[in-house]
């Protein structure tokens, strides 16, 4: 458990990076710290390892003091992944996630076997990766490295500090679900800084919202979501107003106001070619976690689906491909039409998605019914919900 009490930051200048912090975060959670930029939040997280001091307060881990603690020993115990990822570019990616269990004085048979377990755990092959140096991989495979280096000694605190912003949303999505799938397993107590809504509600346990210097809000993402504390707080994870007077609705929401397919589609749905075999298919699947994969041309031109069913009944035929086993769409949208359009597809003809295409029949993106829960989510007060 982690403890900030009374906790206060105030700079030669004056300037008071964080006032009055006081904050019990449990063990074994991921409490996501969030809010605009220059609220305190980077401050915060760096307090725990004592990259920065308080001027002010203590701050406790599991009840000790850390101010009274060799900071060197203190980090070592603490795992720490930055935005910028910080790989040795001379050394292996092997000696890269060694570093900290070798300054514990590990034997190295014991560090080269978490080496190759923590490659493994984040689809890393050990045999391909572990000699190469990071220059030769993708940033999101390097992410992948600063993560599990932050995880080599075990540590029982991890401090992670916008660690996915500056991946394309594809690669953050899937670092995001792999870190979700590891805490699942090794259950580390992690703080997660961003200033990302979304992420924050995807990864947390606990949301800690900070504006000024000041912890504003903090509990778990659906207190947060149904409870807002203030204005700043409804404005800041984007809930729109209703108007009040009553017009021709979809469930409240004036016509005028109703978005357009194209601003509540999702742009980025798993898709592939259709000359895809079925086991990279399913792989596919797998790592986007869905259950049917949208193909189109390398130009964009939509040809249909095919779900992990039609996969499977074909799968032992290695000369079968995607364009064998798919079905055309039979209902589409295009991106300038109503939402309620989209809806009434799915609700007459119980279809999970609707595929969005243009005039040109090129594909632009999938409605889903994650979409329709996002715009409800966006356009009703969620204090005003149907008693209990």
């Amino acid at each position: 458990m982690i403890e900030f009490k009374g906790v206060t930051k105030q700079y030669k200048d004056g300037f008071k990076a964080l006032k009055n912090i006081n904050l019990t975060l449990e063990a074994g959670k991921i409490h996501v710290i969030i809010g605009p930029s220059g609220c305190g939040k980077s401050t915060t997280m760096k307090l725990i390892n004592r990259l920065i001091t308080p001027s002010e307060g203590t701050v406790y881990i599991n009840n000790e003091d850390i101010s009274k603690q060799n900071p060197v020993q203190l980090r070592r115990k603490i795992g720490y992944v930055i935005q910028s990822i910080g790989l040795f570019p001379h050394m292996s990616i092997a000696d890269n996630v060694a570093v900290v269990p070798r300054l514990l004085k590990w034997e190295e048979e014991r560090t080269q076997k978490k080496v190759d377990e923590l490659l493994s755990v984040v689809h890393l092959d050990p045999g391909t990766y572990r000699n190469r140096k990071p220059s030769e991989l993708s940033g999101g495979q390097q992410q992948r490295i600063g993560v599990i280096r932050a995880l080599a000694a075990e540590p029982d605190i991890i401090l992670m500090d916008e660690p996915f912003s500056a991946l394309d949303p594809i690669s953050r999505e899937k670092l995001q679900n792999e870190l979700i799938s590891l805490q699942e397993e090794m259950q580390k107590t992690i703080i997660f800084v961003t200033h990302d809504m979304d992420e924050a509600i995807k990864i947390a346990d606990n949301i800690v919202l900070m504006k000024d210097g000041e912890v504003i809000q903090s509990g778990p993402p659906e207190s947060i979501l149904r409870h807002p504390a203030n204005e700043f707080i409804k404005e800041f994870i984007g809930k729109k107003r209703l108007k009040e007077h009553q017009a021709d609705t979809l469930g409240g929401l004036d016509m005028e106001e109703i978005p357009s397919v194209r601003e509540v589609m999702v742009e980025n749905p798993a898709y592939a070619y259709p000359e895809r075999g079925l086991a990279a298919a399913l792989r596919l699947m797998e790592q986007r976690k869905v259950d049917s994969l949208i193909v189109v041309t390398q130009q964009r031109e939509l040809l249909g689906y095919a779900t992990v069913l039609n996969v499977l009944s074909q799968y032992r035929d290695e000369t079968k491909t995607l364009q064998d086993v798919m079905h055309p769409f039979i209902h589409t949208v295009s991106p300038d039409s109503p939402f309620t359009a989209a809806l009434d597809l799915m609700s007459q003809h119980n279809l999970p998605y609707v595929a969005v295409v243009d005039a040109d029949r090129k594909f632009s993106g999938v409605v889903t019914r994650g979409s329709m829960v996002r715009l409800m989510a966006d356009v009703f007060p969620f204090e005003n919900e149907v008693a209990k």
